[in-house]
C-alpha cells in the first residue's frame, strides 16, 4: 500500500505526544521508510497505528513497538491514567497498588511507568524488587488488601510481545481478574486521558519488601497433605521468571530434589531453545522430557514464563509424555478433595469450564462435593461460586488454593503435585496408576481440539451463527442436542459424547473442544475402553473439521 496524509499525519500526531525518545524515534523510522517508498514500510505503519490495543478483561497485550497499536511507554502511560481514574470513580483514590513485572523486552520501564503514573495520581505504590512470578502479585492484592494490582507480563506469548494486567481490590474475589462492564469503563476512562507526554509521573514507589515474598513462599510450602516427600523433580521454567521462585518453596516444602533443565533456567526473553514459549506447544517439552529420562525422574514440570500455569509430564509405559491438562486437573482436583479438611470446607466447590472435561463433575460427586462449569477464563472460574476449594482449565491454568491467589498458578500447583506425587510413590505406585483409578471409576475421559483458522475474520461470527441455527442431528453416530451457553458458543451433547465450538479470544481462529466418554465395566477392561475411546475421538475429529469447514 501506499503512505496516505491520513496516516502520515495520524503518526506525527503521536510521535509528537509520545514521551519516549527511543520509541518516538523508531516511528520516524518507519515513517521516513514509508514516504520513501521502502517496501511493506507503508503497511508495518498502518498496522502500528491500526487503532490502539484494546483494554479487555485481561488488560493489555501486543508487540513491543512505537505507535497507537503497540505496547511502549506512552500506550502504558495512557492506561494507567485510565485506571487511575476508574478506581477513583470506585471511591478508591489513594489506595494502595501493587506493581510487578516478569523480564521481558520492556516489563522493567513499563513497570516503573505504570508506578509513576499512579504515585502522581495520589496512589501508594509497592513495587516488585525484580521480575517475579504472577501469582505473586495476585496473592498481595489479597493478602494485603490493596484496591488493584497490576503484572507486566504476557505470560506465554511470543518472545516480540509484552502485556499489561490488572487484578482488582474492587469487590469480591479480591485479587481476581476485572470482568465487563469494568473493562469496558476502564478502557472510556483510557479514551479520555490526554496525551501520554502531558500525564504526571512521579517518584515516591516503594519496594516491596523480601518479607512480603517470603509470605507467599511459606503460605505454598504449606500446601502438601500428605507426608511423604522422597522425589525427584525436574523442571522448566521455560526462560521464565518463575524458576528461583518454585525452587524455593518446594524446598520450603520439604521437596530438594528438584533441577532445573539447565538451558531454560535463567529468564532470558528471547527464549532461545522454544518455537513458543508455551507448554501446551508441540516440542516446547522434549529438553524437559529428555531431561526426565536422562535423570530417573519421578516427575517432569513445566511452568510458562510468568509461572502462573503449569504442566505435568510423568513416565508411561511407551515412555515419557507431558499430560494434558483435562488430565492434570483431574489429578489434582481428585487430590485437593480427597484430602480435604472438611470441617473447615464442609460443602466444598469445584470448577471447571466448558470446554473442559466432564470428569471433575463425576470426581466432585464421587466426594459429596459440588461442581460448577463456568465460561472460559479464570476470571470466571474464581466466581464459581461459594466454597471454591479447586478450579482448572485445560489451558493448564490450575488454581489449588483459591483463597489465597483468586486466580491460576503454576507454583502452588506445582507444589500440591510434587504432594500427590510423592504420595503415590511411597504406596509404590505412579502418576499413570493414578489416572487408571480415575477411569476405571469414572469412565475413560478423551479430550481433544480442533481449530480452523481465518484470514478474514469478518467471516467467524457468520460461521458461529449458522452452526447455532442449523446444528447437525447427530455427530459419532448418535443423536447430538444443543445447548448453547453463551452467544457466541455452540455446544452439542449426546450420551459419551461432547463438541463445544467457539471463536478464539486471541487469535483469528474458531475452536472446537472435544470429549468422549467410554465406560469401563471392570479394571481388566481398562485397555480395551482406551482403545475403543481413541477410534470414536477419530471419527468424531474427522467429523468436525468437516464440519467447520462446510
Amino acid at each position: 500500500m501506499s503512505l496516505s496524509s491520513t496516516l502520515r499525519d495520524e503518526a506525527f500526531r503521536w510521535m509528537a505526544d509520545d514521551p519516549d525518545p527511543e520509541t518516538k524515534a523508531e516511528l520516524q523510522r518507519v515513517v521516513a521508510n514509508a514516504m520513501g517508498g521502502v517496501s511493506g514500510a507503508a503497511d508495518d505503519l498502518a498496522d502500528r497505528m491500526n487503532g490502539t490495543l484494546t483494554f479487555g478483561t485481561a488488560g493489555l497485550r501486543g508487540p513491543v513497538r512505537a505507535g497507537s497499536n503497540g505496547m511502549n511507554r506512552a500506550v502504558v502511560i495512557r492506561a494507567t491514567a485510565g485506571l487511575a481514574e476508574w478506581l477513583r470513580h470506585k471511591g478508591h483514590a489513594g489506595g494502595t497498588v501493587v506493581v510487578g513485572r516478569d523480564a521481558r523486552y520492556g516489563s522493567s520501564d513499563f513497570a516503573e511507568a505504570a508506578a509513576g503514573v499512579l504515585t502522581a495520581a495520589g496512589f501508594t505504590v509497592l513495587t516488585m524488587p525484580g521480575p517475579l512470578p504472577t501469582p505473586i502479585t495476585a496473592f498481595l492484592v489479597r493478602s494485603l488488601g490493596t484496591v488493584a494490582g497490576i503484572q507486566i507480563t504476557a505470560s506465554h506469548n511470543p518472545p516480540a510481545d509484552n502485556g499489561y494486567k490488572v487484578y482488582t481490590g474492587v469487590g469480591e474475589p479480591v485479587g481476581s481478574q476485572i470482568v465487563p462492564p469494568d473493562d469496558r469503563l476502564i478502557e472510556a476512562a483510557i479514551r479520555g486521558v490526554p496525551a501520554a507526554r502531558t500525564v504526571p509521573l512521579a517518584d515516591g514507589a516503594m519496594p516491596v519488601g523480601d518479607a512480603l515474598v517470603d509470605s507467599y513462599l511459606e503460605h505454598v510450602a504449606s500446601l502438601p497433605r500428605g507426608v511423604a516427600r522422597e522425589l525427584r523433580v525436574v523442571l522448566t521454567p521455560m526462560h521464565g521468571v518463575g524458576g528461583s521462585t518454585v525452587l524455593d518453596a518446594l524446598r520450603r516444602a520439604g521437596f530438594p530434589d528438584v533441577t532445573l533443565v539447565p538451558e531454560q533456567a535463567a529468564p532470558d526473553p528471547d527464549f532461545p531453545t522454544v518455537d513458543f514459549p508455551n507448554p501446551e506447544e508441540p516440542g516446547a517439552a522434549d529438553l524437559l522430557l529428555g531431561f526426565a529420562e536422562s535423570s530417573d525422574a519421578d516427575l517432569a514440570i513445566a511452568l510458562d514464563p510468568d509461572a502462573d500455569r503449569c504442566a505435568l509430564g510423568a513416565r508411561f509405559a511407551d515412555g515419557w509424555r507431558m499430560l494434558r491438562g483435562d488430565e492434570t486437573g483431574a489429578l489434582l482436583g481428585a487430590h485437593v478433595l480427597s484430602t480435604l479438611d472438611r470441617a473447615a470446607h464442609p460443602d466444598p466447590l469445584v470448577a471447571s469450564t466448558i470446554v473442559s472435561s466432564s470428569l471433575l463433575g463425576h470426581i466432585a460427586a464421587a466426594h459429596g462435593a459440588r461442581h460448577a462449569e463456568t465460561l472460559t477464563g479464570f476470571k470466571w472460574l474464581v466466581r464459581a461460586g461459594s466454597g471454591l476449594v479447586f478450579a482448572y482449565e485445560e489451558a493448564l491454568g490450575l488454581c489449588v488454593d483459591p483463597a489465597s491467589v483468586a486466580d491460576k498458578d503454576g507454583i502452588s500447583a506445582s507444589v500440591l503435585a510434587c504432594d500427590l506425587a510423592a504420595t503415590l510413590k511411597a504406596a509404590g505406585r505412579g502418576v499413570p496408576a493414578a489416572l487408571d483409578d480415575l477411569a476405571v471409576a469414572h469412565g475413560v475421559h478423551l479430550t481433544d481440539q480442533l481449530s480452523l483458522r481465518f484470514t478474514d475474520t469478518s467471516a467467524i461470527t457468520p460461521m458461529v451463527t449458522a452452526l447455532r441455527s442449523s446444528p447437525p442431528a447427530s455427530l459419532g453416530g448418535v443423536e447430538v442436542t444443543q445447548d448453547n451457553p453463551a452467544p457466541d458458543i455452540v455446544r452439542l451433547r449426546a450420551d459419551g459424547l461432547r463438541v463445544v465450538i467457539r471463536p478464539s479470544g486471541t487469535e483469528p481462529k474458531v475452536k472446537a473442544y472435544l470429549e468422549v466418554v467410554e465406560p469401563v465395566a471392570a479394571p481388566e477392561a481398562l485397555e480395551a475402553a482406551r482403545t475403543k475411546a481413541t477410534e470414536r475421538m477419530t471419527a468424531l475429529r474427522d467429523e468436525v473439521a468437516t464440519l467447520l469447514k462446510a
